[in-house]
């Protein structure tokens, strides 16, 4: 079944609208709808943010949203690597039914594209009146495919649609709604043989910084779509790296400002100023949203993708990326899934709360369901957070389940306190699981599956339930595609 199938009773109500203007206008018949704003840093760990412990690198203003807002303790990614985390973001659906389950490459270039019959969150709001804008990595689709952002429910797109493109800070060129839009960067791209067919690259003549760019967007966005309902969806590539790039230079970033003279390894001091970087954009949107007189209408969030990058750069020891965790990216423990979050919506959520209600990237979109007043699609996996932001008594999901589907297959599983984990999956279905307290271990130190067989039991049999056989993603080597 296709969308438009799944999105017809929207549309016999006279809720779905066909492009910008008329999205305008079914807005400012609804403008007392909350807008709501989903900014998402990229590798970016959960001990880089000072409301989460860290002392070295500042966030004021990220810090600022916490003070004014919520502080979600136990929030987790979609996974633990780019491209599925943010489909389950996109599709509320987590990662053992999601569409797009790895980094997969596609031809010419880009990444599996998220299929037509998926239903994005910009999607389902778009058809309740809201405008939608997105500017920064897409990473689900290139120009084109089912998967282009502007297929998937975004009005306004500008930026990266391909993620290996969005290494580069200095790009050749992005994507403006299907548009390539020029940049005045020397770009160097790698052989053809080195690099996902050689669309890797970087840039010796750095002038325009892709960032910079999208915040301009979004600060415009926000202004011409004051009057409106809207939502901006604004994933920063801030602080992956470029790997492409020489080594001493793969941490881009205009200006190393108080960084520059420290005695660092010089990668240190480039991710310290992104982050800082990255903090300044944040401060500069919710000025504008403040200054505009929107902060009680506008839900502001903050998060990162997936857990800090870990391939020898050394982040997670110099700056304690990964706090109190085990582990980063492509990883199931705790470093590689759990994510710093706050929210702040004046006079909605109270100042300087903090929460462990566990959550994960696929409650967003039944969240801005409620916050709209639409009814979420049938099938997601994900549950509304909205009671816990007003600070309402809610339970807790049944569990979270994740999956990674690279360096042979890892699973994992948390119900309460309890975390099950297992790695090597692929070649052997029958691996042990680990099982760990994350109320008395959060670090996972201590494996327990000895001592407590029936919560390994109860917790296998949840990711048995959770887990769908797909034949584009095979995950154990003896798999049944199921009809």
């Amino acid at each position: 079944m296709r969308r438009m199938d799944l999105l017809l009773p929207l549309l016999l109500i006279g809720l779905w609208s066909c492009g910008p203007g008329s999205n305008k206008q079914a807005g400012q018949a609804n403008q007392r709808r909350p807008n709501i704003i989903y900014i998402m840093a990229d590798d970016l760990g959960i001990g880089d943010i000072g409301a989460f412990g860290q002392e070295i690198i500042q966030t004021p203003n990220i810090d600022r949203l916490a003070a004014e807002g919520i502080k979600f303790t136990d929030h987790y990614a979609g996974t633990s690597v780019c491209a599925p985390s943010r489909c389950v973001l996109m599709t509320g659906i987590d990662m053992g039914r999601a569409a797009i389950r790895g980094n997969r490459q596609w031809e010419p270039h880009g990444q599996i594209p998220l299929p037509d019959s998926s239903i994005t969150v910009a999607e389902v709001l778009k058809g309740a009146g809201y405008v939608t804008g997105m500017f920064g990595k897409w990473g689900l689709g290139i120009t084109g495919t089912e998967g282009d952002p502007n297929r998937q429910g975004w009005d306004e797109f500008y930026g990266y649609t391909d993620q290996v493109l969005a290494h580069n800070y200095y790009p050749e060129y992005l994507v403006r709604n299907g548009e390539k839009i020029y940049l005045d960067n020397a770009v160097k791209y790698l052989d053809s043989t080195a690099w996902h067919g050689g669309y890797g690259s970087y840039s010796p003549g750095k002038k325009v910084y892709s960032n910079d760019l999208f915040t301009r967007q979004a600060l415009a966005f926000v202004e011409e779509h004051q009057d409106t309902s809207f939502l901006l969806y604004l994933p920063y590539t801030i602080p992956h790296d470029n790997g492409e790039a020489p080594v001493g230079q793969r941490q881009e970033v205009p200006e190393l400002k108080r960084f520059r003279d420290m005695d660092w390894p010089s990668e240190q001091k480039g991710y310290a100023a992104m982050i800082e970087r990255l903090d300044g954009y944040i401060g500069q949107l919710t000025q504008l949203v403040d200054s505009l007189g929107l902060g009680e209408n506008t839900l502001i969030i903050f998060t990162s993708d997936n857990g800090p990058m870990q391939e020898s750069r050394g982040f997670t020891a110099f700056f304690n990326s990964n706090g109190p965790y085990l582990g980063g990216k492509r990883d199931v423990t705790e470093g590689g899934l759990r994510m710093p979050f706050v929210a702040r919506w004046a006079g909605t959520i109270a100042p300087g709360s903090v929460t462990n209600h566990p959550s994960a990237f696929h409650d967003f979109l039944p969240t801005a369901c409620e916050i709209a007043g639409v009814a979420p699609p049938k099938g997601i996996t994900g549950q509304s957070y909205l009671p816990t932001l007003k600070g309402q008594a809610q339970d807790a999901p049944e569990y979270l389940y994740f999956a990674f589907y690279e360096q042979g297959k890892k699973q994992a599983v948390r119900q309460g306190k309890w975390k099950a984990l297992r790695n090597g999956v692929f070649e052997q279905p029958d691996t042990p699981w680990e099982l760990y307290n994350l109320e008395k271990d959060p670090g996972e130190t201590q494996n327990l599956a000895a001592q407590h067989p029936e919560v390994v039991q109860e917790l296998a049999q949840l990711a048995a339930q959770a887990h769908h056989n797909d034949p584009n993603w095979p995950f154990f080597n003896t798999e049944v595609v199921e009809e």
